[in-house]
């Protein structure tokens, strides 16, 4: 009986002992898990952030090109006004010669 019990204990013993081994690879494997997720998570928002970066500079580009052309445009509907003007000057002053 003795030798039973021993047995039996022992039995115990190594099924406790296996079923530790087996629990702290299992929870090795969801810690390894859990900090590649979080890894992930790490690139993904380190990612967005440059995404945003970028896309301000892309704005603040297309702003300045937007400037460039409203100025240019201005430019080019400043010189149209003065070469109409001169255009009605000139046409004055033959008619004023051509009266004379």
């Amino acid at each position: 009986m003795k030798t039973t019990s021993l047995t039996l204990l022992a039995l115990t013993a190594f099924f406790f002992v296996s079923c530790d081994k087996d629990k702290a690879a299992v929870e090795a494997k969801k810690d390894s898990m859990q900090k590649s997720i979080d890894n992930r998570k790490d690139a993904v928002d380190a990612a967005a952030k440059d995404a945003k970066k970028q896309t301000e500079i892309n704005a603040d580009v297309d702003k300045a090109k937007i400037e460039a052309a409203k100025v240019s445009a201005q430019a080019q509907l400043d010189a149209d006004k003065k070469k109409v003007e001169a255009e009605a000057d000139a046409e004055k002053a033959r008619i004023d010669a051509e009266k004379k």
